[in-house]
């Protein structure tokens, strides 16, 4: 999406360690006319697949869940970071390792927003391991929910997750590829 890989080139800020900085627009402060457009995009990609669901996890992938969601006119659901207090324990779950924090969270999502039959986009701000791409198809994949495919802002594909995943026969959709990057340049597919 050229739209979205001149604002990456214009606005984004290569950090030392891999890291691509593209908070002023996409997930810290958020530029809504981008938004829209990567919606329709996802929307012109996957239309007609009777997508009922979008979903993310917390909490970067929540901005281009509710756009995304807005355009397929369903839901959109994102699995929390960690359980609070007002969530009942009848959760679905599973492990990710976030490759920006460092960390590993077991992320839930109540059975009360997934189930069996729901046809589910999901989406996220970046892909780089494929990390939450997976723990998000696993908890479809425990609801009974069918993953119709993921699409995804910006993918580093040097770093090798939407290939391991599209190997597997999972459909990912991502709208800026960037083929590699150094600490202070990247290049995009």
């Amino acid at each position: 999406m050229k739209e979205l890989e001149q604002k990456v080139l214009k606005d984004g800020k290569v950090l030392p360690g891999g890291v691509l900085k593209v908070d002023s627009f996409l997930n810290h402060q958020i530029d809504p006319q981008i938004l829209m457009a990567m919606a329709n995009e996802l929307k012109r990609l996957y239309d007609g697949y009777g997508i009922n669901k979008v979903m993310t996890v917390e909490a970067s992938g929540i901005a281009i869940a509710v756009f995304a969601a807005y355009v397929f006119n369903c839901r959109a659901v994102f699995a929390k970071k960690s359980k609070t207090s007002n969530i009942s324990d009848d959760v679905y779950s599973a492990e990710v390792r976030s490759f920006t924090h460092g960390n590993t969270n077991t992320v839930v999502c109540s059975k009360e927003y997934l189930c069996k039959g729901d046809k589910v986009l999901i989406v996220d701000d970046f892909l780089a391991h494929g990390e939450a791409l997976r723990g998000l198809i696993s908890i479809c994949e425990q609801a009974g929910a069918e993953v119709v495919g993921c699409g995804i802002a910006i993918e580093k594909v040097f770093q090798g997750g939407g290939n391991e995943l599209r190997e597997k026969g999972i459909r990912v959709e991502s709208l800026c590829k960037i083929a590699s990057m150094s600490d202070t340049s990247l290049e995009i597919c």
